[in-house]
């Protein structure tokens, strides 16, 4: 999309920048992966590997938080373990708290902080495709009286797909296609099935 303005400009700068760092750090992944939708894909985003680095992480949470800062958010919170690192890096650059939700008996619950009541708060991911992790955490801040106003992440792989009460707030938007396990063409090839992140695959 072409843009005159300085803001674009920034825009369009960072995003090739970010670009370059998923290719430099090996963050970006081809093979048969399985998604945590339950999804299965060719290519994966792998955030973490971006993320080890120091100086990338406050790179991105520096982007992320003014692109957020327009909501005015009494604090950042994140889906366990990808938000992890990213929220952080956001609430650190908006100078508010930061709480993160971790998944128990199957649902996303604080566990290790109470709830912090009547705030604004923004929900942070490093990857989404289908929302269903963010969309949980701000979810369950919400029905304890928080004011959920926005939702963020680095890497929108949706295709729109994702369903928030909000539009979704990214630093870069990739279409990598998906299929369901009946259908995939990846295990029709036999292809080992890799969860990321995790040392092992399987069939």
């Amino acid at each position: 999309m072409a843009c005159g303005s300085d803001s674009c400009s920034r825009g369009s700068d960072d995003e090739a920048q970010l670009q370059k760092l998923f290719v430099e750090t090996g963050a970006l992944l081809s093979g048969h992966f399985l998604l945590t939708s339950g999804l299965h894909s060719g290519s994966y985003m792998q955030c973490a590997l971006l993320l080890r680095y120091p100086e990338h992480a406050a790179f991105a949470g520096v982007r992320l938080a003014r692109a957020l800062a327009h909501l005015k958010p009494d604090l950042v919170a994140a889906p366990a373990l990808g938000g992890l690192l990213i929220g952080h890096e956001t609430a650190r650059a908006l100078g508010v708290p930061f709480l993160f939700c971790e998944r128990e008996e199957g649902r996303m619950v604080l566990r290790r902080f109470s709830h912090p009541g009547k705030v604004r708060v923004v929900v942070v991911e490093d990857v989404v495709t289908t929302g269903g992790s963010l969309r949980e955490v701000g979810e369950h801040f919400a029905q304890g009286g928080a004011d959920w106003v926005g939702s963020g992440c680095i890497v929108d792989r949706s295709a729109g797909r994702a369903a928030f009460p909000h539009s979704l707030t990214s630093l870069l938007r990739v279409s990598f296609p998906v299929y369901e396990p009946a259908s995939c063409p990846l295990c029709v090839q036999g292809l080992p099935l890799v969860k990321p992140g995790s040392r092992t695959g399987k069939r």
